[in-house]
């Protein structure tokens, strides 16, 4: 059985109805069964499996991204996360008992986790499959119903997703909607009981001002500039390969990508030296273009005024592609530093020591992910104690995302809220807190008021 995706033509009443079907078909109670959920996560596996080539084609029509990448960067991660919630599932759903203290025995206490209702998850462009449909697998391991959304500015990918997902699914439980910010704008104003979001902060900001009005809760994965900061001990061959590998992944637009470099003074001349050899290295093995000219035009502008020394960044209009730039001392108030690059630009500054490097970073807002290069396990321990951040690597860079049961989120305005693994069973649950008391006995002295011996013995047990 299938449906037909819901797109913006369909409008207002096209909108409620498919969240009115979402609602009844949770309410009618089928969703929370283990089958039903197993059911709906092999669908989300055949889908991957089925359509990988149709994926891969539509991802490379929307941002030019080849099958390869694409097949490491939204079709593995996902086909993983499904398979490692089918094994885990059966145990994720099971109560979890809870001891009693001297107050409340005898009895027994537990909680049990139980879907929320109708979810809305919003995706992101740049890995279109992976942040749509990753969210998708815990919410639908929680056994709720869900209202997706794949961004519009990936409009092949989302236009597969819509075509192609329901066929793989229950109908009424998982309706796709595709359509521009208007159509969000809508959806966010649903009395949902969970919105998930994946963007930039800017359009957090907005998501969680529309979740207000019903107390919507949220789970907003945005982004920030995610600092990487070098050491005097750094293994700067090692350091400079990976920073330029993991900033040249989808031409730098990653949430997690690295955004700037803080490096020590005496290991800056080294590092720099093979930045330069490894950036057009790494670029050269990507084929992914910027989304669109607005993006073009906005990294462009960042390089015209950044107050810094720029090696590399030649912009192309024509194939909407930047070369890969390497831009050392930057002014600290230029676009460059200030806004999330979400590009192939690299800027690098240079700090006398770490505890300088760690002051410029709690100097401006939690990052998404932070990266430190060091031999040093007291660098290390510097670090981690002394910074705030949704994750961290050590020596490598964007590797976190892939640990099964590392939970993924932002912290401050880089997000809130998890997923991945058992996290984001959680995060699309209710842990329901249930005590169950015996009837018998049920001694008159423990009711007021209360005579001087059991005031004694209540002030012992309560206090």
């Amino acid at each position: 059985m299938t449906i037909s995706a819901i797109t913006s033509d369909t409008g207002s009443a096209g909108i409620a109805d498919a969240f009115a079907t979402a609602r009844e078909t949770f309410r009618s109670g089928r969703t929370r069964s283990l089958q039903w959920r197993k059911a709906q996560l092999e669908g989300l596996l055949a889908f991957i499996d089925e359509c990988e080539g149709e994926i891969a084609a539509a991802i490379g029509e929307d941002i030019g991204r080849g099958p390869m990448a694409t097949f490491m960067a939204d079709v593995a991660p996902v086909r993983h996360e499904i398979r490692h919630t089918l094994g885990k599932l059966a145990g994720w759903m099971k109560p979890t008992s809870v001891s009693l203290n001297a107050a409340t025995a005898p009895g027994k206490a537990w909680t049990m986790p139980e879907p929320k209702g109708v979810v809305l998850v919003i995706g992101a462009w740049n890995f279109p499959v992976l942040l749509t449909i990753h969210p998708l697998v815990s919410a639908l391991a929680a056994g709720n119903t869900a209202i997706v959304k794949p961004s519009e500015l990936s409009g092949a990918t989302a236009e597969l997703i819509a075509r192609l997902l329901p066929r793989y699914l229950d109908p009424g439980a998982v309706r796709v909607i595709t359509g521009d910010a208007a159509v969000s704008r809508e959806l966010t104003a649903l009395p949902v009981d969970h919105i998930f979001f994946t963007g930039s902060t800017a359009v957090g900001r907005e998501i969680m001002r529309s979740a207000a009005a019903n107390l919507t809760p949220v789970t907003l994965e945005l982004g920030g500039k995610s600092p990487v900061i070098v050491a005097d001990d750094a293994d700067i061959d090692v350091a400079a390969r990976r920073i330029a590998w993991a900033k040249s992944i989808n031409a730098g637009q990653a949430c997690i990508a690295p955004d700037y470099v803080i490096v020590t003074e005496s290991a800056r001349p080294r590092l720099v030296e093979r930045l330069i050899e490894e950036l057009p290295a790494r670029a050269s093995a990507d084929s992914t273009r910027i989304v669109n000219r607005r993006h073009l035009d906005r990294l462009a502008n960042a390089l015209a005024g950044h107050g810094g020394h720029q090696i590399g960044g030649r912009v192309n209009v024509a194939k909407l592609t930047v070369s890969p730039a390497l831009v050392t001392d930057p002014d600290l108030d230029s676009q460059l530093m200030r806004e999330e690059i979400f590009g192939p630009i690299l800027p690098l500054i240079s700090v006398p020591t770490i505890d300088d490097a760690i002051d410029f970073v709690n100097d401006r807002p939690k990052p998404l992910a932070l990266y430190v290069f060091t031999e040093s396990r007291e660098t290390e321990r510097r670090v981690l104690e002394n910074t705030s951040s949704g994750s961290v690597g050590i020596n490598h860079m964007l590797y976190q995302l892939l640990v099964d049961e590392l939970p993924f989120g932002g912290v401050g305005a880089s997000g809130m809220g998890r997923y991945h693994g058992k996290h984001g069973f959680d995060t699309f649950s209710h842990h329901k807190a249930v005590l169950r008391k015996s009837t018998r006995p049920d001694p008159a002295v423990t009711y007021p008021p209360y005579g001087r011996a059991m005031q004694a013995i209540l002030r012992r047990v309560m206090g």
